[in-house]
């Protein structure tokens, strides 16, 4: 008969407890980040805001800095899944293209999401060097936007174009509406009439560009 120190079943609720807590510094961190931003927010705060000592906050992250970069991390996680359209060669581009864009925009009217973006943002611009490898590790990875572009393109359907410069254009036309207005200006997320306003207008901008004439 297997010893206790042995037994699976003891050893991995064990394990799981410690998944658990760190899940909860993770998510305590986020929103003090989200609330207090950057330099207000200490290991302290984030321990009593997790229910963990200090020490268990660090046995899992040996830094603040450590802590603000899987938060980028995971702001562009959100991002990435929540673009998940592959693109469709028997389907018209207007309609794969809006779902995609109104994806996007459901992202963007997430007051949570926002409140991340800000504290990022604005860390990225006081202390860039803190925020520069996981920001170019972002943009080496790209977006489901640019992916879906270069299925088109390699298609025929799309004039052939750099994708990651048409990518930019088509985020253009949606974040200067559903994004800088409120990271920067402190706007209210549209609501969902708005966003299919936006969606349909850069859905016509963009195609009448760059799709393919029969």
């Amino acid at each position: 008969m297997p010893s206790k120190s042995q037994d699976p079943a003891v050893s991995r609720p064990s394990k799981r407890l410690t998944d658990r807590k760190r899940d909860d510094i993770v998510r305590a961190a986020v929103e003090e980040f989200r609330t207090a931003g950057y330099e207000a927010t200490s290991m302290d705060r984030i321990a009593q805001a997790a229910g963990v000592s200090k020490r268990t906050v660090y046995n899992h992250f040996p830094s603040k800095e450590e802590l603000f970069a899987l938060m980028l991390e995971q702001l562009w996680a959100s991002s990435a899944a929540s673009v998940d359209v592959a693109y469709r060669p028997d389907l018209p581009l207007a309609q794969q293209l809006r779902q995609l864009l109104m994806q996007k925009l459901e992202l963007l009217g997430d007051a949570s999401f926002i409140d991340l973006a800000r504290v990022a943002m604005a860390e990225i611009i006081h202390a860039p060097d803190r925020a520069q490898d996981i920001v170019c590790r972002m943009d080496e990875k790209g977006s489901g936007v640019t992916a879906w572009i270069q299925a088109a393109i390699a298609d025929g359907r799309l004039i052939d174009a750099d994708p990651g410069f048409a990518g930019h254009q088509l985020e253009g036309l949606v974040k200067s509406f559903a994004f800088w207005p409120q990271v920067t200006l402190g706007q209210l997320p549209l609501a969902k009439a708005e966003r299919e306003r936006v969606a349909d207008s850069a859905v016509a901008m963009f195609l009448g560009h760059y799709a393919r004439k029969a």
